[in-house]
C-alpha cells in the first residue's frame, strides 16, 4: 500500500481545504489507479459484504448498493485511515463555526472508538452498481447519532466509455433561498471530497449552516460503478 500512501501524502491538502470551505467539494483527479478500480469491481460478487441494498425497494432509486464487512479489504482500510488525518482540520472548523460541541479526534481508530461507545460498530464502505436507467435519490450518509461531516466517493468506471449520463449531484440549501444544483462528472479514477450533510457559510452575522445532499442522475447507457468510503460506522 506504498504507493496509496504516498498518493495522499502528495496530495495539495491546502488546496482540497479551501476548496471545501468554498464549495462544500473538492475534485482529485486521478487518484487511483485503472487497475486497482478494476480489481475493486471483480470483488463485487464475493461474499466480502455484509449487507446488499437493492434501492428501489426503498425507493432510494434504482440501482443496488452493498456495504463491505470488516475486516475491509487493504486499499479501503488505507485510504479511510491516511485520508481521515488531513480532513479532520476541516471537520473541526467547520463545528467549531457553527458551534456544534465536538472536536473530531486526529487518528481514524480513535474516532471509531467513539463510534463503537455509541453503538455504532458496522462498516459503512460500499460499492454502488448502477444499470441503464439507474439513479441514486437526493440523500446524506449519517447512520447514527455520531457522524464525520466529510465522505469521499471513488470513480470505478469512465464517462461516455463505460456509461452516459449518471452524473454526480450535489444540492445546497440556504436559509430563505432557493436550492442550488452543482453537477460532477468525475473520470475513471478520481476522487471526489464532498460534505456528509452540511457546510459552513460566513454572514454578515457569522456563519450560518448551509445543507447539502448528494445523489446520481439517470444513468442513460452501460453501467457505472463508485466506492464511497464513509468515516463514521453505523449502528445497522
Amino acid at each position: 500500500m506504498t504507493d496509496i500512501i504516498q498518493k495522499i501524502n502528495s496530495i495539495d491538502w491546502h488546496q482540497i481545504t479551501e476548496a471545501m470551505h468554498q464549495n462544500g467539494y473538492a475534485h482529485i483527479p486521478g487518484f487511483l489507479p485503472e487497475k486497482e478500480c478494476e480489481i475493486l469491481k471483480s470483488g463485487y460478487h464475493q461474499p466480502i459484504y455484509r449487507k446488499t441494498v437493492v434501492m428501489a425497494r426503498h425507493r432510494f432509486g434504482l440501482g443496488e448498493y452493498k456495504y463491505f464487512n470488516y475486516p475491509l479489504p487493504e486499499l479501503i482500510q488505507t485510504i479511510r485511515t491516511y485520508i481521515y488525518p488531513h480532513l479532520v482540520p476541516i471537520a473541526n472548523s467547520w463545528f467549531k463555526a457553527l458551534q456544534i460541541d465536538r472536536i473530531f479526534p486526529e487518528r481514524h481508530e480513535e474516532f471509531l472508538k467513539q463510534c463503537h461507545h455509541n453503538g455504532q460498530h458496522k462498516a459503512t464502505a460500499l460499492i454502488l452498481k448502477y444499470g441503464k436507467g439507474g439513479f441514486n435519490t437526493l440523500h446524506q450518509d449519517l447512520y447514527g447519532d455520531l457522524y464525520f461531516p466529510i465522505q469521499v466517493v471513488l470513480m470505478l468506471d469512465e464517462p461516455e466509455k463505460d456509461f452516459a449520463g449518471g452524473e454526480f449531484i450535489l444540492t445546497q440549501q440556504i436559509p430563505r433561498a432557493q436550492s442550488k444544483a452543482v453537477v460532477l462528472q468525475p473520470k475513471k479514477g478520481d476522487a471526489l471530497i464532498f460534505t456528509t450533510n452540511f457546510k459552513p457559510e460566513k454572514g454578515l452575522r457569522g456563519y450560518y449552516r448551509v445543507n447539502m445532499k448528494h445523489g446520481v442522475s439517470e444513468v442513460k447507457e452501460g453501467s457505472r460503478c463508485t466506492l464511497g468510503i464513509i468515516f463514521h460506522d453505523a449502528i445497522s
